[in-house]
């Protein structure tokens, strides 16, 4: 089993960069991600039509050129959680955690004991059944890491406590969505937004925890300053439209 490349740089204090597939669900973007060199793809499935088959290949793809794979998993139930790791997600993020408990339920539904309850299965986690059972559950619980969206206010209000959670490894700040909790939507550079932001980094430095801003709010020189080191650089759709427009528009300086 391997050392998760996400968790031994964060460990280091070195950054992590992440690119994300988040309309365009297909292995060979992953793989151009992994060959490209990137640390870990971001598989989007909370706001995506993503199905766990084309999750599962893209899985597949990180694995091959050893990148590590985190999936942003729907929210709704225990199965949510446990697909992506058996097919061989190495990291897990939750979307809209509403509290400290809802950061301690998906931490037990997603680690073995003692720390949770994750059901005993294994397939392409456990390298098809090779790994010898009691290593797999001291691997998953050291290097499979966990991270939760803050995303509300109320859940800045509980950072403190979330931040505290045993078994949680990542706090990663949605800009867009915790606006509009606050009635700023979209203003990312509103006082209120900066405070929630500086709480989260604060809490998690108290804890021992990583934190991030999923995109560029603030700058990224901003974030390490702050102590962040977990960066989503990119995704398919962005690269995607921008070479579109491109393209386009040195055709039309030619005509």
């Amino acid at each position: 089993m391997h050392v998760n490349r996400v968790l031994q740089k964060l460990r280091e204090g070195k950054p992590v960069r992440v690119g994300a597939v988040w309309t365009v669900p297909h292995w060979k973007i992953v793989e151009m991600l992994g060959i490209a060199g990137y640390d870990c793809v971001w598989i989007e499935m909370e706001h995506a039509d993503t199905t766990w088959e084309q999750m599962s290949q893209m899985i597949l793809a990180a694995r091959a050129t050893g990148m590590e794979a985190m999936v942003r998993i729907p929210r709704g139930s225990y199965n949510n959680v446990i697909r992506p790791l058996e097919a061989g997600a190495t990291g897990l993020l939750l979307p809209h955690c509403t509290g400290a408990d809802d950061a301690r339920e998906f931490v037990r539904m997603a680690r073995f004991a003692p720390l949770g309850w994750r059901g005993i299965g294994g397939s392409v986690d456990m390298r098809y059944g090779t790994v010898p059972i009691g290593e797999y559950f001291d691997w998953a619980n050291r290097e499979i890491f966990l991270g939760v969206m803050i995303e509300r206010r109320e859940a800045v209000e509980e950072i403190d406590a979330i931040a505290g959670v045993e078994g949680l490894d990542l706090l990663l700040v949605g800009p867009a969505d915790l606006s509009q909790s606050y009635g700023v939507r979209m203003d990312f550079t509103h006082p209120v937004m900066q405070e929630a932001i500086a709480r989260v980094a604060e809490a998690c430095a108290r804890h021992g925890k990583y934190w991030a801003v999923a995109g560029d709010v603030p700058s990224y020189a901003e974030q390490m300053a702050m102590g962040a080191r977990f960066f989503n650089i990119v995704n398919e759709m962005s690269v995607l439209m921008q070479g579109f427009r491109e393209a386009l528009e040195r055709f039309d300086q030619l005509r």
